[in-house]
């Protein structure tokens, strides 16, 4: 491919079009926000128009491009900011997303959360301080390349290292919660026999956890079913329930609004998060596009991961800088815990 490991000088719509289609293996972007800050471009590019509509018809123009030029195995991951109009949030970004969905080309696989640790404080008194914004992740087909286990892997490393050295306390209140409950004594005596039982499966690594429910005690599962978990609290006066595997992955992602020396563009988001989409959505050797590549936080994270880049940015000084960027790296993980 003619541009690959490259950042490309050019208008993202003329230069998407001179790719091929199915080419590319994952997009991850965050195009202009509409009439938000100024970007360096003149009254160029996206983010200038007059009306929200016209924002999203340009911005529409540039995502089936990238639908386009995606393969049947890859995803395409938009990070889009709202805005105030009229003293009222737009949601722009879920206007988008409801029309993406509908013309059926492709459908969302997650809309993950960006909690921002240290959001830009407001002035306004009668609003509160915006922290969020959506990483919403686009697929054309069911083979989308999905590896649950390789995102967020550090959290399952601290927890597992915290769990060796909780090992020796891990259940140790259930058998007092036990005592105190109003269980007959055949049941005390039943609930402890299983409750030792996974200790014991704990410390030999079979189950990774487990929670006891006890009746009088836990609540009620919600909408449990005949046969589960609320009939064994019923019945036996209690329920164990083991956990295998690793930390729960959800779709929210916490971590500070980057800030890189020297970096002049006005919205920077984290290569933190970017590491860790590249990591669920492909693997090495595939190819990452950003079409608004700004700073070139995506061509870093993806050289950073053995992953070949395509950048494409309208303004000279931020091609510039992305490629001196990309110039200096010294491959660091980037993580936030």
């Amino acid at each position: 491919m003619e541009y690959k490991d490259k950042v490309i000088l050019g208008d993202s719509l003329e230069v998407l079009k001179d790719l091929a289609s199915n080419t590319v293996d994952l997009v991850i972007t965050s195009p202009p926000y509409f009439q938000q800050r100024d970007y360096g471009n003149g009254k160029l590019g996206i983010g200038n128009e007059q009306t929200q509509e016209e924002y999203l018809e340009n911005l529409f123009a540039i995502f089936w491009e990238c639908v386009r030029v995606t393969k049947e195995t890859g995803a395409v991951v938009f990070n889009i900011g709202d805005k105030y109009i009229n003293g009222g949030l737009s949601l722009i970004p879920y206007q988008f997303a409801i029309k993406a969905i509908k013309s059926k080309k492709v459908f969302m696989v997650n809309d993950i959360t960006w909690v921002k640790l240290n959001p830009t404080p407001r002035q306004d008194k009668r609003k509160l301080i915006p922290s969020t914004e959506p990483f919403f992740i686009f697929a054309k087909s069911k083979k989308y390349r999905f590896k649950l286990e390789n995102y967020l892997k550090h959290f399952d490393d601290i927890n597992k290292k915290t769990k060796l050295t909780k090992k020796s306390r891990i259940g140790s209140k259930y058998f007092d919660l036990i005592e105190k409950s109003e269980l007959s004594e055949t049941e005390k005596l039943n609930a402890k026999e299983e409750l030792s039982s996974a200790i014991k499966a704990v410390r030999r690594g079979k189950i990774s956890s487990f929670r006891m429910k006890i009746r009088g005690v836990h609540k009620l599962a919600y909408g449990g079913q005949s046969g589960g978990r609320n009939d064994q609290i019923k019945n036996k006066g209690f329920s164990i329930i083991k956990i295998t595997g690793n930390k729960l992955k959800r779709d929210i992602i916490e971590s500070p609004v980057e800030i890189t020396k020297g970096n002049n563009h006005p919205a920077v988001y984290p290569i933190y998060i970017i590491q860790e989409l590249i990591k669920l959505l492909s693997k090495p050797k595939d190819i990452i596009l950003d079409p608004f590549n700004g700073s070139g936080t995506t061509c870093l994270a993806a050289k950073n991961l053995r992953r070949h880049y395509i950048g494409i940015e309208i303004n000279p000084d931020y091609v510039e800088f992305a490629n001196n960027r990309l110039k200096k790296v010294n491959f660091q993980q980037e993580l936030f815990v």
